[in-house]
């Protein structure tokens, strides 16, 4: 995420030039040596190890961390009247993400969760048909996530794989970003969520911890240890939605063969639109009285952040969307405004996640 939202802010004047300047300032990590180097790669003037002086130093903060060091950063540099961008989930628990979302509101100053599948053009696009009631009543939502990297039980352990560090894993992982995504494009419609379901599946229980780091698939790669994995691999729930809509939902990291499969589909009385990540300038569209979906190039002038980068049907990709987001970000702390996705966001999807992860412990649905 250091990589990604470095690498936003330095296109941002090129492609948005009026986007408020920004200096890379200072970056924080661990490990001094470390830093100097990803500092001058990522272009950051100064480095830190401390965050809690890097607060002082800076107009705004990047908190692109690791789960459990969201809450402590963020609320402080919110009571010290700095804006947060936080990344997601937002915290690891849902009483942190409480605390953060009270932090922001009570301080005003402006927080965001860091969705940034909010900024894909397409799906932009997919929004306004709705907004338009070109799909008519919203009945049905279904979205995955499917991921591959850990299907080698030899796949190293990492944070990820730890419930103290995490909260949880392919739930808070990836399904954050289809309930959020899912809230974006049908929530006015649909209203809040009700109740859900949840079943959660680890299937590997441990990982290897090895002597010299990511050294998996290596033929002389030495194990140190193997660490617990306390989170899960896999989760599917339903959503029960206000309105009598129904959600599905899935996510996994084990899911041979699909490297970043995001994929959301929203179905309505008059029509339906699919959308996945693999294939991210496209969206498909039945609309009534069509015999099938249409495939729709979303790369025209006229559609959403289209205009900034190249002529029409010339593509955009992932690290597009960290530009969009950083450029919609910064624009509101420079005029003193609110942004969405705000902490108030992230923490109506941690309910959500909260709920899934009750609802696979009693074995029941739970209400929100």
């Amino acid at each position: 995420m250091g990589r990604a939202h470095a690498n936003a802010l330095a296109r941002l004047p090129m492609f948005f030039p009026d986007a408020p300047e920004v200096e890379r300032h200072t970056l924080v990590g661990r490990d001094r040596d470390a830093l100097a180097g990803a500092a001058d790669r990522f272009g950051f003037a100064h480095t830190a190890t401390d965050w809690e002086a890097a607060i002082d130093e800076v107009d705004v903060f990047y908190n692109l961390g690791p789960n459990h060091v969201h809450a402590e950063p963020s609320i402080a540099a919110l009571e010290a009247g700095v804006p947060v961008l936080c990344e997601k989930p937002l915290a690891p628990t849902l009483e942190e993400a409480a605390a953060m979302r009270d932090a922001a509101a009570a301080t005003g100053a402006t927080a965001g969760t860091a969705f940034n599948y909010r900024f894909v053009p397409a799906i932009r696009y997919a929004k306004g048909l709705i907004e338009d009631g070109e799909l008519g009543e919203i009945r049905q939502v279904r979205g995955r996530y499917l991921q591959d990297w850990l299907v080698d039980p030899e796949a190293p352990w990492a944070w990820r794989m730890d419930a103290d560090m995490a909260g949880s894993g392919a739930l808070g992982d990836l399904g954050a970003h289809t309930i959020d995504l899912a809230n974006f494009l049908v929530g006015e419609e649909v209203g809040g969520i009700d109740r859900v379901s949840g079943q959660l599946t680890t299937f590997v229980d441990e990982r290897p911890v090895y002597v010299d780091g990511d050294a998996a698939g290596e033929a002389d790669a030495e194990v140190a240890e193997y660490r617990d994995v306390t989170v899960d691999d896999a989760y599917s729930a339903q959503v029960a939605y206000d309105s009598g809509a129904t959600g599905t939902f899935e996510a996994s990291r084990v899911a041979e063969g699909h490297k970043n499969d995001h994929a959301i589909a929203v179905h309505g009385s008059e029509g339906s639109v699919k959308f996945s990540l693999e294939r991210l300038n496209e969206l498909e569209v039945l609309r009534e009285g069509n015999r099938g979906y249409e495939t729709v190039f979303v790369t025209e002038e006229t559609d959403p952040y289209v205009d900034r980068w190249w002529p029409p049907g010339h593509v955009i990709g992932w690290e597009h969307t960290f530009v969009h987001e950083n450029y919609e970000f910064l624009s509101a702390v420079a005029e003193g405004k609110s942004f969405e996705p705000s902490f108030a966001d992230g923490y109506e999807v941690q309910q959500v996640l909260a709920a899934i992860q009750r609802a696979d412990k009693l074995g029941e649905w739970v209400e929100i």
